[in-house]
């Protein structure tokens, strides 16, 4: 099996639902909020592609682009054959994060305590207004199941530091 990045399995995701040039591929990327969760930058998705390309996962296809003369990317079979074992993957291992949180965390006895309450207090604000805005986002669409369950799982994890947060504060 090809070895993929979070950046490359999503963008050959996004051509195994259906071929898409560049511009379509931020288009969709934007409208779905996918960079909350990869890093996936407007000026990647080029470089992404020319390596999926050159990896032999994704080919140029004759298809037009809305009457324009773009690039049209879609899988290859061996670019179908590596994403799905790629997402099966993902979705199966459990892989460390390392959210910055935990190294403050680690670290706060140098926080003096008034301090430390306000950042818990304006990550507890950020933690409000993040959750407003994914479910805002997710209520602008009518997503796919699948791509519900992506709003899902952010809210989930949003919500269970939320209360994690409640009961810490609660506990200085």
């Amino acid at each position: 099996m090809v070895e993929l990045t979070p950046a490359e399995l999503t963008l050959l995701g996004l051509l195994v639902e259906k071929p898409r040039h560049g511009y379509e591929l931020e288009e969709v990327i934007t409208e779905r909020g996918m960079r909350e969760w990869t890093e996936i930058g407007f000026s990647s998705i080029y470089y992404l592609l020319t390596k999926l390309r050159d990896r032999g996962l994704i080919a140029e296809t004759a298809e037009p682009a809305h009457g324009k003369a773009r690039k049209v990317f879609a899988p290859t079979p061996a670019g179908f054959q590596s994403c799905a074992a790629a997402a099966e993957e993902a979705v199966a291992v459990l892989r460390p994060v390392f959210p910055p949180v935990l190294a403050g965390l680690a670290n706060q006895p140098v926080i003096p305590p008034a301090r430390l309450r306000a950042a818990l207090a304006r990550r507890a604000q950020a933690l409000t207004d993040k959750i407003a805005e994914v479910r805002a986002a997710a209520e602008r669409q009518e997503p796919p199941p699948f791509v519900r369950a992506i709003f899902d799982f952010s809210l989930g994890q949003l919500e269970a530091e939320q209360r994690w947060l409640t009961t810490y504060r609660g506990e200085l």
